[in-house]
C-alpha cells in the first residue's frame, strides 16, 4: 500500500497539489485536484502500478549497463509512446537522465514538443533539471516511485513541478511501487560501493 498525503510527514511541511495514492482504496487528493482532473486520475489509477513495473524494467536495464537505475516512460491514451533509462555513463552526457531522454522520444513520437494529455512514469523523483523539462513539455501528470529527499523536485526538496510562478503546473503522484524502486537503487549503490 502506498501511504502519502498532502502533508509530507517526513519533512513536516505541506506539499500543495501533490496527489498521493492509496491503491487499496482510491486516489486520495485532499481537494488538491480539480474535479475535471479527478476522472483522469481515477481512470489511470488502475494502471499506475503496471506502468511503473515497465519503468522498473527500464531501470534494471540501466543497472545492467552500469548506470544509476532510473527508468521512465511516457503514456498517452493508455499506450506507452516512449521509454528509456539513464545513459549518462554510456554516452558521456550529464543531461542523459531517463526523464529527458524519454521526453525527447515522446516528442518525436507525437511530432510536437507539447506533450499534453501525457503521463510520465519514473522510478525516482525527478531532479530540478528534469522537473524543468517536464514543465516545459507540458506533461499533465508525473507518477514516481522512490522519493529523493536530497534533490527531488516533485515535492521532497523542491516543488518545481507545481511552482505557481511557472506557466504550467504538473500533477504528481508519488510512492507508486516505492519499495521496489528504492530496493533497486539501494542494491545498485551497495554494489558500486563495494567495487570502489
Amino acid at each position: 500500500m502506498v501511504f502519502v498525503c498532502c502533508y509530507c510527514l517526513l519533512f513536516g511541511r505541506k506539499l500543495s497539489g501533490i496527489v498521493w495514492a492509496d491503491f487499496d482504496n482510491n486516489v486520495v487528493s485532499n481537494n488538491v485536484v480539480s474535479a475535471e482532473r479527478e476522472e483522469f486520475l481515477m481512470v489511470e489509477e488502475r494502471s499506475h502500478r503496471d506502468f511503473m513495473k515497465e519503468a522498473l524494467l527500464e531501470a534494471e536495464i540501466a543497472a545492467g549497463e552500469g548506470e544509476v537505475p532510473v527508468g521512465a516512460l511516457v503514456v498517452r491514451g493508455g499506450e506507452v509512446i516512449a521509454r528509456d533509462h539513464n545513459r549518462r555513463e554510456r554516452i558521456g552526457d550529464p543531461t542523459a537522465h531517463a526523464e529527458l531522454l524519454v521526453l525527447r522520444r515522446a516528442a518525436a513520437a507525437v511530432g510536437d514538443w507539447r506533450l499534453n494529455e501525457c503521463t510520465l512514469y519514473v522510478t525516482l523523483e525527478p531532479c530540478p533539471m528534469c522537473a524543468g523539462a517536464i514543465v516545459l513539455a507540458r506533461i499533465d501528470l508525473v507518477v514516481f516511485g522512490a522519493s529523493d529527499p536530497r534533490a527531488g523536485a516533485a515535492g521532497s526538496r523542491y516543488n518545481i513541478l507545481q511552482d505557481g510562478n511557472l506557466n504550467h503546473r504538473v500533477e504528481v503522484i508519488g510512492g507508486v511501487l516505492e519499495s521496489e524502486c528504492e530496493n533497486l537503487l539501494r542494491q545498485f549503490w551497495r554494489t558500486h560501493a563495494e567495487e570502489r
